[in-house]
């Protein structure tokens, strides 16, 4: 037998997921995180979970991760000291960069503008010049460039090195040449160049990507190294591959060698395992809350497909990288609630108790009150989590949740509710980031909840937006590990074309796309891809004359007319923007993306029911509800059936989550095990 292992590590819990190949049947496990050593949690989890189950590691053909060892880098400052390559007359191009800046309009006086990610004194120039147009107008000075390597070599402990040389986007002979002679120099660094990271226009783009790429290589290439030879060690030959920032894999090595497509990695399990959650449940519109431990991510999937976005954001860093369009908020279960003295105002979050020490009630030494705290409060969370093996106390949380209330001088479950009330406006502020000011009325989507904690306020978040069904898959504490163990692999390539649509022809257009595309298909096939599982798909990104944004458009090369796509670009710019301009329309970025095989998983199907959930049903409950004390019903998961139909206020517990319905709504299980929330 051939099975696949979906691994995602998030900052409080790892989840981990095997999927038999032959009959789509699955089984999870969830156990905290190791923030020193994230491989230490999915390797222990794995060998746990295969004993468990009598799986042995050789029979595990595919072992796909998702990780935020990357973000974690850029977020902690934990990264490489980078060594710059640039065209002489170029050095200052980080510091020079853009002159936007984040925030209002006051930003300016407060905004500490954070330190280029490869220092000035690391940056050297290289004597050379190729033309706009490709042609080379200077050749390299080699000489020089050695003397200023050797200098750099002296002066310097640099850890990797980045070459982004004038224009290589057209032309990347001397990239690679200067490549080559870095590698004689610095024979132990890892060299990013920008033509293999991003040849595209736009230079202070290309340099900061690339230097990005640079600045986490090493902390990645040793992560994936030391888990390839835990693997090796465990006696598991599995392909390591893993989760991209838009959703698809990629090879260790190319994750080593490329890890600025990792940045996003860890939220984009999520949602993929959310497309395919609702591709089973016949839903094609879906906002998606991942609610975790430490963050809230969300993401909007329209037709079935989720949005994506040609720049990945992590904290002050925005590289050009695609991405699922994601909003992160630091709203989790393990956000800390407080009252500033200043102010006397409750707030709750960005900071997290984490997985180390966790929630007061964990009983892992935390004493700070928390959401999860404020759950456990209310009745919302009942006093077992993973199936009984983790005790919450109940006595600990009251306790630190009685801290909030006595600052604010109200009762205690008044108190809890405030800190649930405010950490669901975080995230609804979020979500409308991601639907309201892209365009979208929620009204028309239907909202998944999943993570460890979105099952339980997502139905309250459903309220807020008027998104309905809420939906709460099966597993939904291990759904990223879903979207780790199903999605496919993935490889992209670009180039500028930099064309007004009226000084181009469709034939030309299509000499290119198919170019493109003969080489995402070819490197897929290197990677053990059978060519008849190879999917061809294609962007490209207009913009009108002038504009300094584009917005990309997907196309079809064998039946597309570049009228088409104009009159499509000037929908979406009004849907954007609500206005249009009387102005030529310009080709920049032409994107050819090839995919592999989806995996042979089937969502499973459960036993039909005669709509009353009683068999389900594990005890009578009390819970704080619209401010009060409420009768409810605590029911088992797993026990339930299709077609029954839970009334609110109630529970649902089951191994890696808990999900709240709310009084006046009613949850419906279809077919698959999903609960569809929606008002009574």
């Amino acid at each position: 037998m051939s099975y696949r292992l979906g691994c995602d590590v998030g900052g409080t819990f790892t989840d981990l997921l095997i999927i038999d190949e032959a009959s789509g049947r699955a089984v999870r496990d969830k156990l905290p995180s190791t923030p020193h050593d994230p491989s230490e949690a999915v390797v222990a989890g794995a060998k746990g979970l295969c004993e468990r189950e009598g799986i042995d590691p050789a029979s595990l053909s595919l072992f796909l991760h998702g990780t935020t060892v990357a973000t974690n880098a850029v977020l902690e400052g934990k990264i490489a000291r980078v060594g710059l390559v640039v065209t002489e007359g170029y050095r200052h191009i980080l510091q020079i960069a853009r002159s936007l800046v984040p925030g209002g309009l006051a930003a300016w006086i407060q905004w500490p503008k954070p330190q280029p990610m490869a220092a000035l004194e690391c940056t050297i120039e290289v004597p050379e010049r190729i033309g706009a147009d490709g042609s080379v107008v200077r050749e390299i000075d080699e000489s020089a460039l050695r003397q200023n390597l050797e200098q750099l070599k002296a002066d310097e402990d640099v850890e990797a090195l980045t070459i982004c040389l004038m224009n290589s986007y057209v032309n990347d002979a001397h990239e690679r040449r200067v490549a080559e002679i870095c590698a004689e120099v610095f024979p132990d660094l890892p060299v990013s160049i920008s033509a293999d990271i991003l040849p595209e226009m736009q230079e202070y783009e290309r340099a900061l990507t690339t230097v990005a790429n640079s600045a986490v290589r090493p902390t990645v290439a040793r992560y994936v190294g030391n888990l390839k030879t835990e693997l090796d060690a465990w006696g598991s030959s599995a392909k390591l591959s893993l989760l991209r920032s838009d959703g698809g894999l990629m090879s260790a090595e190319k994750s080593s060698a490329a890890p600025v497509n990792l940045l996003m990695s860890g939220p984009a399990g999520g949602v993929a395992g959310a497309v395919w959650v609702a591709k089973n449940a016949a839903i094609e519109n879906v906002l998606t809350l991942d609610m975790g431990g430490t963050s809230t991510d969300v993401a909007l999937i329209e037709d079935g497909q989720a949005r994506l976005q040609r720049e990945t954001s992590v904290g002050d860093l925005n590289v050009r990288a695609s991405s699922i369009d994601v909003k992160t908020v630091g709203a989790g279960g393990g956000s800390i609630a407080f009252v500033p003295e200043l102010t006397g105002a409750l707030r709750v979050g960005p900071e997290s108790a984490g997985a180390v020490p966790g929630p007061v009630a964990y009983g892992k030494g935390g004493e700070a009150p928390t959401v999860t705290d404020a759950n456990v409060v209310l009745g919302y969370l009942p006093e077992a989590l993973l199936g009984g093996s983790f005790q919450l106390d109940r006595d600990g949380a009251k306790a630190a949740v009685q801290t909030i209330a006595d600052a604010l001088g109200i009762g205690l479950m008044e108190a809890a509710a405030g800190i649930i009330d405010i950490v669901n406006e975080n995230m609804f502020g979020a979500l409308r980031l991601v639907s309201v000011q892209q365009g979208y009325d929620p009204r028309d989507f239907a909202l998944m909840g999943f993570g460890g904690a979105g099952p339980l306020h997502a139905n309250a978040m459903g309220k807020l937006m008027g998104s309905w069904p809420v939906v709460i898959p099966p597993s939904p504490g291990v759904l990223c590990a879903y979207g780790d163990a199903t999605t496919r692999q993935r490889v992209e390539t670009q180039r500028s074309f930099n064309t007004l649509a009226k000084n181009t022809t469709d034939e030309e257009l299509k000499a290119l796309l198919d170019e493109l595309g003969g080489e995402v298909r070819d490197e897929l096939i290197a990677e053990d891809v059978d060519p008849a599982d190879v999917e061809l798909r294609y962007e490209v990104d207009l913009r009108y004359s002038g504009q300094a944004f584009e917005i990309p458009l997907s196309l079809d090369p064998a039946d597309f007319a570049i009228s088409a796509l104009t009159d499509e670009f000037d929908a979406e710019h009004e849907r954007l923007f609500t206005f249009n301009l009387s102005l030529p329309h310009e080709l920049v970025n032409i994107r050819a993306v090839a995919l592999g095989k989806a995996a042979n998983v089937s969502a499973e199907t459960i036993d039909g029911g005669d709509g009353d959930p009683s068999q389900a049903k594990l005890r009578d409950h009390e819970l704080y509800m619209d401010g009060e004390m409420r009768p409810a019903v605590i029911y088992d998961r797993a026990k339930l059936e299709a077609g029954d139909v839970i009334p609110g206020p109630a529970v649902v517990i089951e191994m890696d989550s808990t999900t709240l319905i709310h009084l006046n709504h009613e949850a419906r299980v279809d077919d698959h095990g999903n609960l569809l929330i929606n008002p009574a």
